[in-house]
């Protein structure tokens, strides 16, 4: 964030009335005064409606975090932890005041919901596939779309293959979408060097490399979670060189080395060799929550912060996205109440406001002008939004598309 912004923040976030935990009205204040006050126009608070012709040939790239609650980002307290969310990119977003999830605020529910539309209750760690068709489904049977234009890639472990297609008899696997979960390589890696003694490589950048790849040869990726080009006993070819640069990258770059690293490199080169139209990347550090540090759950937020920033660059820096791609970043969920009888923000399963009000940020070609919206919307409303955008006939869903969208 740079000084401006800071300035401004601290002016509208500091100022009478705004303090300690805020109502929506008072986000929404502060939020569109910080819109003013960066030069942006503020026309945008109440909705518009839906206009233009067509979504074929539109791309669309949704960032998903695990629970935060909007104390700790989009609040006067929490605001130093998004400098990116809430400084470059909310100057040219639209940013939704209050998303909420209506249904279970558990990952994979949490996640199933917002991709079929429909408010999910399956099992909470991935046996059970969602019961409607995911929106995957319906761009590639709807429009014909290769698998290799729909991606998920999460470092969430509460997800399972199943979460890219439901268990609807007329959709399924076969139009599902490819799904990668690179946390589990690492996670995978290490197990198997301990299980062989070779606890030595856990301390060499260059001997985890060689403890990654060796796992990608195993040939067992199904055994990692992935569901990666159907039918295939190991990895498509293109897939391996692609997790392998991620994994260089990784290893070799002397940066951070956390899940959510791996998953957003990986999730880099899947849009460089790939470039599909629907990807969704689910980033979950913030999930250290459950073991009851807020450090290390902040650390994860600003992973994030930084994360969701650099994806956005990668959009406007590809010619294969730039000038054509609509980005979404929001929570799955908030987390319980400071002050609850489940430690406040270690856990994310409290039917309060703080667990079921977060927010959505919107950039890119469906964005006609920056602005904040207060009325509320759901999760269950991207997936027909999306759907909108990318081209696909109109569905019967829960959700209802999200009218401020240029479509």
């Amino acid at each position: 964030m740079g000084v401006k912004e800071q300035f401004i923040s601290r002016a509208f976030f500091s100022g009478s009335g705004l303090v300690g935990d805020p109502t929506r009205r008072d986000f929404l204040s502060a939020a569109a005064a910080l819109l003013v006050g960066l030069g942006l126009p503020s026309t945008c608070l109440a909705g518009g409606g839906q206009h233009g012709s067509g979504g074929s040939g539109q791309r669309v790239v949704v960032v998903i975090f695990g629970g935060v609650r909007r104390a700790e980002t989009f609040a006067p307290e929490g605001i130093e932890n998004i400098p990116h969310l809430s400084g470059d990119m909310l100057r040219r977003a639209l940013l939704f005041a209050d998303i909420r999830n209506e249904g279970v605020t558990a990952h994979f529910n949490a996640i199933s919901s917002i991709f079929t539309g429909n408010w999910q209750r399956v099992d909470d760690w991935g046996k059970f596939a969602p019961t409607t068709p995911t929106l995957f489904e319906f761009f590639r049977k709807q429009l014909r779309v290769a698998q290799s234009d729909t991606w998920v890639i999460a470092s969430n472990k509460a997800l399972t293959s199943l979460i890219g297609a439901s268990s609807a008899s007329e959709y399924g696997p076969s139009y599902g979408a490819n799904v990668v979960f690179p946390k589990q390589l690492m996670i995978a890696a290490v197990i198997n060097a301990l299980d062989a003694g070779r606890t030595g490589n856990l301390a060499n950048r260059g001997k985890i490399e060689s403890e990654l790849q060796a796992m990608l040869e195993a040939g067992n990726y199904e055994g990692l979670g992935w569901n990666v080009f159907e039918g295939a006993n190991r990895l498509d070819a293109r897939v391996r060189s692609m997790i392998e640069d991620a994994i260089s990258t990784f290893v070799r770059s002397g940066g951070p080395t956390s899940g959510d690293e791996l998953t957003y490199l990986v999730s880099r080169e899947v849009m460089r060799k790939f470039s599909p139209r629907l990807l969704v990347i689910i980033f979950s550090d913030v999930e250290v929550a459950h073991f009851g540090s807020y450090a290390l759950h902040v650390a994860g937020i600003r992973t994030g912060d930084r994360l969701a920033y650099q994806v956005w660059r990668d959009i406007e820096a590809d010619p294969e996205y730039k000038g054509k791609t609509t980005m979404f970043v929001l929570p799955e969920f908030g987390r319980d109440p400071d002050g609850s009888a489940t430690n406040g923000f270690f856990n994310h399963r409290s039917d309060a406001e703080s667990t079921r009000s977060t927010w959505m940020m919107a950039l890119g070609t469906a964005v006609e002008k920056p602005g904040v919206i207060e009325r509320p919307v759901r999760h269950v409303d991207l997936c027909p939004t999306v759907a909108g955008l990318l081209g696909c006939p109109r569905m019967e869903l829960q959700g209802m598309p999200i009218s401020e969208f240029r479509v």
